[in-house]
């Protein structure tokens, strides 16, 4: 009778839990989106950066992942790098909230790399494109760049945790352009569908997905799926690497997409995706998402 009694007990509590954290989390956005756009910005930058991430644990985290790749690196450099990670983290997220405004100053932005003249020369063969990258500086940016250029880039992301926040944060991707697709079977396929008829995508390829093969990433020893090569080399896509990386104003962007990576087998492509953001993330350390669970128990 106790047991049976409790059951309901823990998704209420959990419930309950996303609904409140919810609430607050698009308070502050909302409060946040009367300021200008600038101010906005460096605001949010700043709560999550000294108020919000260090209460949610990601200051830790972040910390235990910068001694994991970079041991010898001071620990006051660890310190500052986390801080600054977490404050770029608050940034774009108030950034991609700011579809109208981001978009204005993505207008016609320019393009730089290898990578954009290829992937117009794609578009026009009507080659499906697929774009991947990983949670640096602000890769949205880019994608809004390239959507002013006449491009329509959709992608394939995981639902998060917290299904209040996670239905109006998939609109802020939708209003960037492109069809967003959730991960699982019937947003596999519709992916698939959109890719057989020559679609452009985006793939963020830089997070722990058990099961997936062991590769080397900045370093160290971490699971990376192969599903972006695996497509790529279904449906003949281009792959190409590509980034949103944040200048020292803290507000603009170079938007750079990369040399394209040539198709071999999965293993291989992936792992160069992987050289790719590695590159980024050793150029940039204080952009990329440090509290992320990259590394787990088995590669830790």
């Amino acid at each position: 009778m106790t047991k049976s009694a409790e059951k309901p007990v823990a998704p209420f509590r959990e419930r309950a839990t996303h609904y409140v954290s919810n609430a607050i989390i698009s308070g502050v956005i909302r409060c946040a989106l009367i300021l200008p756009y600038t101010t906005r910005v460096r605001l949010l930058g700043a709560l999550v950066a000294n108020v919000f991430g260090p209460l949610a644990g990601y200051r830790r985290r972040a910390l235990e992942n910068l001694a994991h790749v970079f041991p010898d690196m001071d620990i006051e450099e660890r310190r500052v790098t986390a801080k600054a990670c977490l404050n770029n983290f608050g940034r774009a997220l108030i950034e991609n909230y700011s579809t109208k405004d981001m978009m204005a100053r993505m207008d016609h932005h320019p393009m730089s790399g290898v990578g954009f003249e290829a992937i117009k020369a794609a578009q026009a063969a009507g080659r499906p494109i697929i774009l991947v990258t990983g949670h640096l500086g602000n890769y949205e940016t880019t994608r809004a760049a390239l959507t002013t250029h006449g491009f329509n880039f959709g992608g394939l992301y995981r639902n998060m945790s917290n299904p209040y926040f996670n239905a109006h944060y998939v609109k802020t991707m939708e209003a960037i352009g492109g069809t967003m697709f959730p991960q699982g079977n019937k947003g596999t396929a519709g992916f698939v569908r959109h890719l057989k008829k020559g679609g452009q995508a985006v793939l963020l390829f830089d997070q722990h997905v058990f099961g997936a093969p062991v590769m080397d990433f900045v370093g160290k020893p971490a699971r990376t799926a192969v599903s972006a090569a695996k497509i790529a080399l279904r449906f003949d896509a281009l792959l190409v690497p590509y980034y949103g990386i944040r200048q020292p104003d803290g507000i603009s962007f170079d938007t750079e997409l990369e040399e394209p990576i040539p198709h071999s087998d999965a293993l291989t492509m992936t792992q160069a995706m992987n050289d790719s953001l590695s590159a980024q993330i050793r150029a940039h350390p204080d952009q990329w998402l440090w509290m992320h669970r990259r590394w787990r128990p088995d590669h830790f």
